[in-house]
């Protein structure tokens, strides 16, 4: 039995160190925590062997996120100071709880979503950053609900719906995140009002299938009869701050309509969740869509926009895929030039369609086709991005030397490199002078051209 401590001091503060992995979704869940722990008294340490609680929000998509994710664990347990509680939260936690408290003895609680992390006798405390309170009895909460606090940051995640409705044959998150359930248009437009205040420039609207946000709620996810949910939310938020970005947007919920939106917003940035190209494959997917017809799509918008901006992501080695599928996802990556793309194998999920396939892929084999598509991939970001140079951007400062102009993503994509000494959260007119692989490095108009950097 390992020696505990009072997670609250004699003054009534603790100290907490919160490790989060895995996708933007789980980043917005953390920011809620940490929102939920000040409130309950806590005040974060400087260090995982400061703090008497130390928290892991995990990723369990695939095999590889799992594996860092208890590698994680393992590693701040062993920093933690003598006594201080060790706890798990986040998808490893909801999809894994029993198995988890059974192998990771170093554990002290595992939490599952909107379970206490500390102390769960201790009476609750309402939270609301200025809203409704999000806590319910016995200590636990509605984590899509939990009001958030300003970050501070100069751009941030917005989640506006938890889980997901489609079947796809690859993944298990329906299964511990249940259906899709979307805040309200208000609620979420709250939130941008408070990080608006609290310094963001720039909002990442998340979602697992973001195109059909609102679409749960009828009536109740419009405000007004002026187009789909989606839509009207993309527009309402850019009402609010500079830049309104969108992620994880389904192939087939990309209307004209929602083009439009995005395109009105300034941000012409598409993340488009694709896959793969192939017909057949994406059939046994469970997937909508197949190369031509993606192709077209792209093409329409670059039309329109030819500054357009395209992100997507590829499974390599899902069950029955032919060299003749893998032919079929080269070709396309050559012949539609995204700016960004990933590329992930084929990881086996229990509970889904894809598990019980006949026709399943050597592991070998699917990371050789992941390889080769990563080179093409490669090589293609950096001829767009030394198409660059010369060119004039607005970049926003995301920290000392960093920016982003509309065609990076946070987090996920390249970055823009300028002088130290520009003001974070500030937006700058810039030069690219420079394209390094999936980087650019860029000067203020009017200030002197730095030398090449020696490739």
């Amino acid at each position: 039995m390992k020696p505990r401590v009072p997670l609250l001091r004699d003054g009534g503060t603790g100290r907490y160190w919160l490790h989060t992995l895995g996708c933007p979704k789980n980043q917005v869940d953390s920011d809620k925590l940490r929102g939920l722990l000040s409130a309950d008294g806590f005040a974060p340490a400087d260090t995982p062997g400061d703090a008497d609680l130390v928290v892991v929000n995990t990723c369990a998509f695939i095999e590889a996120a799992r594996q860092e994710s208890i590698e994680a664990v393992l590693e701040l347990s062993a920093a933690r100071r003598p006594g201080a509680q060790l706890v798990v939260t986040g998808c490893l936690a909801e999809r894994y709880a029993d198995e988890l408290a059974e192998a990771l003895p170093e554990v002290d609680r595992v939490a599952g979503f909107g379970q206490p992390l500390a102390d769960p006798d201790a009476s609750p405390v309402a939270v609301s950053f200025g809203r409704r309170p999000a806590r319910t009895t016995a200590g636990g909460f509605d984590l899509l609900e939990l009001p958030r606090p300003a970050t501070g940051a100069p751009w941030s995640y917005v989640k506006v719906a938890e889980g997901c409705d489609r079947i796809c044959g690859f993944c298990a998150i329906p299964s511990f995140r249940g259906r899709q359930r979307s805040r309200s248009f208000d609620d979420v437009l709250a939130e941008v009002a408070v990080l608006a205040e609290g310094g963001a420039r720039e909002v990442v609207l998340v979602a697992q299938d973001l195109a059909s946000y609102g679409r749960d709620r009828g009536a109740r996810g419009r405000r007004h009869d002026a187009g789909t949910p989606i839509v009207e939310l993309t527009r309402a938020v850019a009402e609010l701050v500079a830049r309104t970005r969108l992620l994880y947007l389904y192939p087939s919920g990309l209307t004209d309509e929602l083009v439009d939106a995005v395109l009105s917003t300034g941000v012409p940035y598409f993340d488009l969740s694709l896959q793969h190209v192939s017909r057949p494959l994406l059939t046994g997917m469970r997937r909508w869509g197949d190369g031509g017809r993606f192709l077209r799509r792209i093409d329409e918008i670059r039309r329109r926009e030819p500054a357009a901006t395209f992100r997507s992501s590829f499974i390599l080695g899902y069950p029955g895929e032919t060299e003749e599928d893998h032919d079929q996802l080269l070709a396309f990556l050559a012949e539609a030039e995204l700016d960004w793309a990933g590329f992930f194998p084929f990881s086996p999920e229990d509970g889904t369609h894809a598990v019980g396939l006949d026709d399943q892929v050597p592991t070998n084999l699917a990371l050789e086709r992941l390889r080769e598509c990563t080179e093409l991939q490669d090589a293609v970001t950096a001829r767009r991005r030394d198409a660059m140079v010369g060119r004039g951007l607005e970049v926003l400062v995301d920290r000392a030397g960093v920016a982003r102009s509309v065609h990076e993503a946070p987090e996920i994509d390249g970055v823009v490199k300028v002088p130290a000494e520009l003001p974070a959260g500030g937006f700058v007119e810039v030069v690219v002078t420079e394209a390094l692989g999936p980087d650019l490095v860029a000067v203020p108009v009017g200030a002197p051209v730095p030398a090449r950097t020696p490739s």
